[in-house]
């Protein structure tokens, strides 16, 4: 059957809001509601029970094509003060959604050798380092630039026989990929249990053994049999974050060792240098889509 799909962009001011909104269209008759990043904002969950909003969120309710949508229409421009025309409504024909979700996600390639592939695609490289991983809950599926500049930076570099720590995991997937390339012993570190739970699923679709790459909350981390300090450190979380963290990496990182920060806006990129430079020699910063990874090395 067809649908109709009503979309609204808003800056909410409080999580209550959108729940409020969200409840509006579902008792109108939403089949169902969807919350999104109008603005290709990322999130990283800074305090574990928090949730954490979008600047700009998109709000979307699917209703059958027969709906009189105009009620909830008046409803939504006196609650937020906006005019019909910033109410979106579209037509949706019939389709196979299933399918259409899934042909949005194709083999990903970072470096020469890393691929990300969904599960139900084969890896168009057999000789390659593929990453098996499915879009989730989590953040972190390598189509973000933050993720694709780790990737990146953990391809190019050699992890035979190195310990590893992904401090903020997210899906994983900078942890699997270090295991991948040839890492001793991986540490993923996250305060979301949900993360947690996604890496470790992560871990076991690509046959991955729990030795290789433990998963801690920062409450259990480091372990009392930790190998640490780390050959390599990669954290992919917000400027903030990383420059309260600094003295903390720089314990977690041997001399020599590597770190790999993402998460940075480029006008963030010389003040977490700063920051870091009483530990680490840090090297340029390298930027892409107006993100930013800045790497160095432990004193």
């Amino acid at each position: 059957m067809p649908w109709q799909l009503l979309r609204l962009q808003f800056s909410p001011a409080t999580t209550d809001e959108v729940d409020e909104l969200e409840q509006l269209l579902l008792d109108a008759g939403a089949q169902s509601v969807t919350l999104a990043d109008a603005q290709d904002q990322p999130l990283f969950q800074i305090e574990p029970g928090a949730t954490p909003l979008w600047d700009s969120v998109s709000l979307s309710g699917m209703f059958a094509a027969d709906t009189d949508l105009a009620p909830v229409q008046a409803r939504l421009q006196q609650r937020l003060a906006i005019t019909a025309d910033e109410l979106e409504i579209t037509r949706l024909e019939d389709q196979d959604w299933e399918k259409t979700w899934m042909d949005r996600f194709q083999p990903m390639r970072f470096g020469e050798r890393l691929w990300i592939c969904p599960s139900w695609l084969s890896p168009p490289d057999p000789a390659a380092v593929t990453i098996m991983l499915d879009p989730g809950m989590a953040f972190g599926t390598g189509t973000h630039p933050t993720t694709a500049l780790c990737l990146e930076w953990l391809e190019q570099h050699n992890l035979d026989g190195k310990v590893i720590v992904d401090f903020g995991c997210g899906s994983g997937v900078l942890a699997i990929a270090a295991a991948l390339l040839g890492a001793a012993q991986v540490l993923a570190v996250d305060n979301d249990p949900q993360a947690i739970t996604a890496t470790e699923a992560n871990r076991r679709a690509n046959d991955l053994d729990a030795a290789l790459l433990q998963c801690f909350l920062p409450a259990q981390f480091p372990p009392a049999d930790s190998p640490l300090p780390a050959d390599v450190l990669v954290a992919n979380i917000l400027a903030g974050p990383l420059a309260q963290l600094a003295p903390r990496f720089a314990t977690l990182v041997k001399p020599g060792g590597a770190l790999v920060l993402s998460g940075i806006l480029p006008d963030q990129a010389e003040p977490l240098r700063e920051v870091y430079r009483p530990w680490f020699n840090m090297e340029k910063a390298v930027t892409r889509d107006q993100w930013t990874r800045l790497a160095g090395s432990r004193r």
